[in-house]
């Protein structure tokens, strides 16, 4: 049975097929350049539908490869594959996750953060960044490391604190790719290995949009004596139904086969703004998820939208719950908890090639990058 498209599913679709005829050829030659949110031309703007999984990673890099010769499409296959490697590197470390929720915020320098979050520091790309992120949900991957750089050594904040603010303004935010970016600039992630934001650099992206005074183009990496054990994968829990009633999270709304969904006695769906975060999202990040349950639930229609009282209700009759598996992140501690509370098993679903691609993320990007062939090839 295959999955008729409709509302954000279809425009995702249409996006995709877009980007790979007009903007794929050009996109390593022009992607680092931030034209403003009136020019996005020479970037995909997918992130917020792969995100969630209504554009599957693994099928964005396959119809990709299958439109334009490899060298051609090379760096936006890596960006793809760069959220599948974080979200494995992740797994494999899932005390990172912990240590940044973990973080007390009452620490952060109330009056800088402030000017930070309300665009008036004075530092005229921040401050727009600041106004455009909340207006539009969305910034420029360069953007967000200027943005970033300047957070943590310019103006001397948290990248814990940045890394809340993304994650409560983003459409496209992800518990992995987030933190880890923010970890990355920051000189922890790569322990040494930072990224300073620099006048000139901003200036010749930017098409000479902002001239930022007074950054710190000379500050060192942030230094962080925690190091975290290589944990292995629990990857004994196949995709293969076990118990009757499946659990479906926003940021894993794949449908690649609706028969695989009416194998269950009850299919439900998760309000996003019922999950307890690490952070509060904007309103509109949250209207913008349940726009794609709703659409999940037109394309599958047995799925009933729940809140978390009724997965409580739901997990109390229940001696053990199928799940797909939404990673780590807020939506899987809030199933934790959940199955801590009642005592109610979890078969986590996790999907097969998500399984396959973790294993090489033990390590670097570089080294993981070797591997995308086997991916592909595991695809196929």
């Amino acid at each position: 049975m295959s999955v008729l498209l409709s509302g954000p599913f279809a425009a995702a679709d249409k996006a995709l097929q877009a980007f790979l005829e007009q903007g794929a050829a050009g996109y390593e030659a022009h992607r680092n350049f931030d034209y403003g949110p009136d020019d996005r031309s020479n970037v995909s703007q997918l992130s917020k539908f792969i995100s969630h999984r209504v554009l599957f990673e693994y099928d964005v890099a396959k119809r990709a490869l299958a439109r334009h010769q490899p060298d051609v499409i090379d760096k936006f296959i890596q960006e793809v594959f760069w959220r599948i490697y974080w979200k494995g590197w992740l797994e494999h470390r899932p005390a990172v996750w912990a240590d940044y929720i973990a973080f007390d915020h009452d620490t952060i320098p109330t009056l800088c953060y402030q000017q930070a979050v309300t665009g008036k520091t004075g530092i005229d790309c921040f401050d727009y960044w600041s106004a455009e992120l909340q207006n539009t949900n969305y910034l420029h991957n360069h953007a967000r490391m200027w943005f970033a750089s300047i957070w943590i050594f310019t103006l001397g904040l948290p990248w814990q604190a940045g890394a809340r603010f993304f994650m409560q303004h983003l459409y496209d935010g992800d518990a992995a790719s987030n933190t880890l970016g923010w970890r990355w600039v920051a000189g922890i992630q790569t322990a040494g290995k930072h990224y300073l934001a620099r006048a000139s650099n901003i200036a010749q992206f930017t098409n000479g949009r902002f001239a930022p005074q007074n950054l710190n183009e000379t500050a060192l990496p942030i230094a962080s004596a925690k190091s975290y054990d290589i944990m292995p994968l629990d990857d004994h829990t196949n995709y293969q139904k076990k118990y009757n009633n499946l659990i479906v999270l926003e940021n894993d709304l794949y449908l690649k086969n609706k028969k695989v969904y009416a194998a269950y006695d009850a299919v439900y769906v998760l309000r996003p703004d019922s999950v307890v975060r690490s952070v509060d999202i904007a309103g509109e990040v949250t209207d913008f998820k349940m726009g794609l349950i709703l659409a999940f639930c037109e394309i599958c229609p047995d799925a009933q939208i729940i809140d978390a009282a009724e997965l409580q209700q739901i997990a109390a009759s229940q001696t053990g719950l199928d799940i797909v598996y939404p990673s780590i992140g807020d939506n899987l501690d809030h199933l934790y908890r959940v199955r801590d509370n009642l005592g109610v098993a979890l078969h986590l679903l996790k999907r097969p090639e998500d399984v396959f691609s973790w294993h090489y993320a033990k390590k670097g990007f570089f080294n993981f990058k070797k591997h995308i062939p086997d991916i592909l090839s595991f695809l196929r």
